[in-house]
């Protein structure tokens, strides 16, 4: 086979090594599984997120034969005369165009150059089949990515009690307390904290998810070299470290917004619910509440001031689709049936709670200790809360004779 067809073969041989490097879950010896590893990626690179006409083709070729088809030199008349029964399932003129469309990106040096750069970060190449493949992608029909660029741990991704928490990016400092203070009570529930890495919002969910000691996935727009936005590049870092950073699309991708629509079907479907904090009209929050309504997730929806621009797409979701009322964590927790704690608060901050202590002062106990002296900024790191908030809690706590303040930081107050 010469031509254009042949080059694309060479480059998928000559890729099997790399993605064979680069796959986890299935078993790598198996040469036609990686084959067909290869063929998705480079299906990735050929087309757009969500691009279903490529996915039927996928469904009902396989990836290796449609990554030939699409490939080959022959007219769209001539595939399709080879393959009659996919004119029938696809449509003619469905498939031409989904030929001249993925044909204009055949560059097999460009994909090999992809596939360096993903080694380069350390992404590694997740496919159907493989054990760590998330479930719930499959409920995207053709519409599911063809294949998921990790970086961080891959057990976290379409982990159990995943909940989205997504927002406004021009967040308030309403939207911000809010997210915060939900996303460490449902760390405490054993929950997954899913977001799109944006400012706003979704920094502050993965921010208080990192704090909390918690799991958390970002779903990027772009490849998973291109931690974006820029000036989240040091968060998108540590979530790396410690959680997993997610995209279906190749190294050197750029993020567009259609791009960052695509990407919110790919946010609700990893996830168990989506919960919307904070809103505007237009919000692209709201596309993923649309996606995970259509997906069957469930949908919660943080009120807000009725006179905020901030929370007018939030009252509109509440309004207009079937969402429900949610205002803390223990609420959220319930649209994936995880209503308890996990683990038993401990003593000192029990006895507070059964003291009438609020909740964020409960926080604050927990990140203290009656032995080692903590700074306010240790405390609001580990408890997940702004160092105002934490300075505020800890006044009320010296005050009721909880804690006691040292020149080296603050000390739970023993008692007796």
């Amino acid at each position: 086979m010469g031509g254009l067809s042949g080059e694309i073969v060479a480059a998928l041989r000559g890729a099997e090594p790399m993605v064979d490097a680069m796959r986890i879950g299935a078993a790598s010896s198996e040469r036609a599984a990686t084959a067909e590893a290869a063929s998705r990626a480079l299906l990735g690179v050929l087309s757009e997120p969500g691009d279903g006409t490529l996915g039927a083709l996928v469904d009902a070729l396989g990836a290796q034969e449609a990554a030939v088809f699409v490939a080959s030199e022959s007219t769209a008349g001539e595939a399709l005369r080879s393959r009659p029964e996919l004119a029938v399932e696809l449509g003619v003129r469905t498939l031409a165009e989904g030929l001249e469309r993925w044909r204009q990106r055949l560059d097999a040096a460009a994909f090999l150059r992809s596939l360096e750069q993903a080694g380069r970060v350390g992404a590694r190449l997740l496919v159907p089949g493989d054990g760590r493949w998330p479930a719930g992608l499959a409920d995207l029909g053709p519409h599911a990515p063809l294949a998921l660029w990790v970086r961080g741990d891959p057990d976290l991704v379409g982990g159990r009690a995943s909940i989205a928490v997504v927002g406004a990016r021009a967040a308030t400092g309403y939207g911000e307390h809010v997210a915060l203070d939900a996303v460490s009570g449902l760390v405490d529930r054993g929950c997954t904290i899913v977001s799109g890495g944006a400012y706003g919002i979704d920094g502050a969910a993965h921010r208080a998810a990192l704090r909390r000691g918690g799991a958390t996935v970002a779903v990027l727009a772009g490849g998973p070299d291109r931690l974006y936005p820029q000036g989240h590049a040091a968060l998108l870092g540590e979530i790396i470290e410690r959680g997993a950073v997610v995209s279906e699309l190749p190294c050197g991708a750029a993020p567009t917004k259609w791009r960052f629509l695509a990407r919110n079907r790919v946010i609700a479907a990893l996830s168990d619910a989506v919960v919307v904090v904070e809103a505007g009209w237009r919000s692209g929050a709201l596309n993923t509440a649309h996606h995970a309504a259509a997906l069957g997730r469930p949908v919660g929806v943080v009120p807000g001031p009725v006179t905020s621009p901030a929370s007018a797409g939030c009252h509109r979701l509440l309004r207009e689709q079937a969402a429900v009322c949610v205002t803390d964590a223990a609420e959220m927790a319930e649209l994936v049936g995880r209503p308890g704690v996990s683990d038993p608060l401990p003593v000192a901050a029990a006895a507070a709670v059964t003291e009438g202590v609020r909740e964020v002062e409960v926080r604050v106990l927990d990140a203290m200790s009656a032995r080692v002296p903590r700074t306010v900024a240790d405390l609001a790191a580990r408890a997940g809360l702004e160092p105002s908030r934490t300075l505020g809690a800890l006044g009320t706590l010296d005050a009721l004779g909880r804690v006691r303040s040292t020149t080296d930081g603050w000390l739970i107050r023993r008692i007796g």
